[in-house]
């Protein structure tokens, strides 16, 4: 019988009764020795039980602990790969229209610097133009002043000739002569309405009005030509028509000194386009130079511009990469996660 109870023993089934524990002889020995090996299977049992339980509860607790490590970790990095990738997005974002802008401010700076060497070369033009004008007007005020100083000499004579013209009769070679005299300064006169004329002419649109003047003072002059001549033809009658004479004279005296006026009044306007044309000088000469800064500035808006862009350029390229560089990384985590979790 005792050697059924330790076959059950040996096959691990220790819930087997032993008899005969409390024999004093070699059987009860066996079973006390069978109940000894029963009693440290079923401990052992029992603790095969508890470290099973203990292995399964510490199982159970580190899968708990890598799944909290694992929705940290993904709280965490989660939030931190979604920063960066938003932040990238937006850098990117940025950094397209930084470059849009800096494309476009340097087609802007383009486009301003050709129109502002244009300009420069319009106001170059305009300032050579108005040195042309400035000398035209000087040697017209010249010419002006010397007809005054004629018209001044002539009105001396005319009255000179007034004086003695109680003499007429007796002489009428004397007459002839400051008839002569007369017409050479109408002629003269004449002449100069015209340059004046074509000197007003050139001046253009600030020479309009100083070209009406001359057109009088041309018609003056050749009224001037056409009494003397008038006196010319009178000069054989002129002993019996010495109060005729006279009054021509007169007439003569008064369309000389109306004319010296009309000089005085030329060269004043003359004068004053001169002061008019020197201060348009000046201020093409600031406008020149206006340009010229607004050049030099324009240079470095396109140097800015392009530097801006290439700038922008390494920003947009920087900002992909990192985007993708987020991307990936965000795959990896998902990876790594997932394989955590199905540990």
């Amino acid at each position: 019988m005792i050697v059924g109870v330790l076959q059950e023993l040996a096959a691990g089934r220790y819930q087997v009764e032993i008899a005969g524990l409390d024999r004093k002889d070699e059987v009860g020995e066996v079973a006390k020795t069978a109940e000894v090996f029963r009693e440290n299977g079923l401990a052992k049992i029992r603790m095969e039980a508890e470290q099973k339980e203990m292995e399964q509860r510490s199982a159970a607790q580190r899968r708990q602990d890598m799944l909290r490590l694992a929705d940290q970790f993904e709280t965490a990095v989660g939030e931190v790969i979604e920063t960066v990738s938003s932040a990238s997005t937006e850098l990117e974002a940025s950094a397209t229209t930084l470059t849009s802008t800096a494309e476009h401010a340097q087609q802007l700076a383009t486009v301003v610097a050709s129109a502002s060497e244009e300009a420069s070369t319009n106001v170059q033009s305009v300032a050579s133009a108005t040195e042309e004008l400035s000398s035209s007007i000087t040697e017209i005020s010249r010419q002006v002043q010397e007809s005054a100083r004629v018209a001044n000499e002539a009105v001396g004579q005319a009255r000179t000739t007034t004086e003695r013209v109680s003499e007429l009769s007796k002489a009428a070679t004397r007459i002839g002569d400051v008839v002569e005299l007369i017409n050479t300064i109408a002629g003269q006169t004449n002449l100069l309405a015209l340059n004046a004329t074509i000197e007003a002419a050139r001046a253009g649109e600030a020479g309009r009005g100083f070209a009406v003047v001359a057109s009088e003072v041309k018609a003056l002059a050749e009224q001037t030509a056409k009494a003397t001549g008038e006196i010319g033809q009178q000069i054989s009658g002129i002993q019996s028509a010495t109060q005729e004479s006279v009054g021509a004279i007169k007439d003569i005296s008064d369309t000389i000194e109306r004319l010296s006026e009309i000089s005085s009044a030329i060269a004043a306007a003359v004068e004053e386009q001169g002061a008019a044309t020197q201060e348009i000088s000046r201020n093409v000469q600031q406008a020149a130079e206006g340009t010229h800064q607004v050049s030099s500035n324009i240079t470095d808006v396109q140097r800015g511009a392009s530097e801006t862009g290439s700038a922008s350029s390494q920003v947009l390229s920087a900002a992909q990469s990192l985007s993708g560089d987020s991307n990936r990384l965000k795959l990896e985590v998902g990876k790594f996660l997932t394989t955590v979790r199905a540990a």
